[in-house]
Parts: C-alpha cells; sequence; structure tokens
C-alpha cells in the first residue's frame, strides 16, 4: 500500500469507518502478531494483546503524527506497551543487586548457530522468564537502552541489566545444549547406516 493509499485508510480510521479499520488491522496483523509473540510467552494472550493493541490504535489514531515517525512504529510502540501491560497483569518484577555485565559467559559453538532454526530461537526466547523475555525483547530486539526500560517497566536500570544479563546467559546454555543434542543425533543417524 502507498502512501496516499494509507492516508486514505487513516483518514478513513479517524473518522470511525469500520472498512478502513479493518484495512488497516489487515494491513498491520502479521507484523504486530509476531511482535505480540515475542513478548508473551503464553499463546492465548496474544489475542489479547493484539486486541486491546488495535483498540488503542484506532482510539487513538487522530493523534498520529506523519512527521514524527512512520506509522508502523508507532503502532508496534502501542503494541509492546500492550504486551508489558498484560505481562505486568500476569507477575511481578523483582529487584535486583547492581550489575554491570556477567562474568560467566559460557561460550557457544559455531556448530549450535548453524543447527538453529527461528522458530528454535522463539521458544527459547518464550522460555525465559517473563521479566528477562520482555528486558531482552526491549533491548536486543527492539533496540531500547536501559533506561527506556526502565521507565517502560518501573523497575530500575541495574535490574534491566540484570534481566538482560541472566538472559543472555539461559539463551547461551540453551544454544550449547541444541548443539550437544544435535552432535547425538548425527552421531546415532551415522551410526544406523
Amino acid at each position: 500500500m502507498d502512501e496516499k493509499e494509507l492516508s486514505v485508510v487513516i483518514a478513513g480510521c479517524i473518522a470511525n469507518k469500520r472498512k478502513a479499520q479493518e484495512q488497516l488491522y489487515l494491513l498491520f496483523y502479521q507484523r504486530m502478531y509476531r511482535l505480540c509473540m515475542r513478548y508473551l510467552r503464553i499463546d492465548d494472550l496474544v489475542p489479547e494483546a493484539l486486541n486491546a493493541g488495535f483498540l488503542k490504535v484506532f482510539t487513538n489514531v487522530k493523534t498520529y503524527n506523519y512527521d514524527k515517525g512512520n506509522l508502523d512504529s508507532w503502532i508496534a510502540a502501542i503494541m509492546i506497551r500492550c504486551c508489558i501491560d498484560l505481562q505486568r497483569s500476569e507477575m511481578r518484577f523483582q529487584y535486583h543487586d547492581d550489575i554491570t555485565e556477567t562474568d560467566d559467559l559460557v561460550p557457544i559453538s559455531p556448530d549450535a548457530l548453524n543447527n538453529l532454526y527461528a522458530a528454535d530461537l522463539l521458544r527459547y526466547i518464550r522460555e525465559l522468564p517473563p521479566a528477562s523475555q520482555t528486558v531482552f525483547n526491549l533491548y536486543e530486539v527492539d533496540g531500547f537502552d536501559h533506561g527506556e526500560i526502565a521507565g517502560m517497566l518501573n523497575i530500575t536500570e541495574s535490574t534491566s541489566r540484570w534481566h538482560l544479563s541472566s538472559a543472555k546467559k539461559q539463551l547461551r546454555e540453551q544454544l550449547t545444549q541444541n548443539s550437544k543434542d544435535h552432535e547425538r543425533t548425527n552421531v546415532a543417524k551415522t551410526a544406523l547406516t
């Protein structure tokens, strides 16, 4: 959809026209669904976050400003906040002592990355504790800094750093285990042939 068509759809949404809202929903549904999947560990919460997010989009579309950024980013920011709010209602973030970087890094073999699929990585991220998962997504995927994350989640910057460090450590361990499992499978296949 080009910029002119998109501005017509936005104008229709501002006028509360259902057909324009449906077009906007269908245009952004898949990307926002994937975004919500990254932030929420329970599949049943994804539609709830999507519905709440699109409701906020339709309610506030009149405040969208073309000059401040593209529509995709504006909608994504709303969806991220809806996911965070939903996570917050499901669990509570806890305070952790100050941490700058982890010293106990688990090395990742190159073979682990070669055998990794996107679905595996998404599964590993979704297996993280909810707070660590959210901080990891905000920092590594969406590019927020620890100050912004602290403000969004109502935690300290050091707690944000702790959650990121914890998430990375757990993901490294998962990747290492995945590599070992893959090696065992290859050995077993070779032995059977």
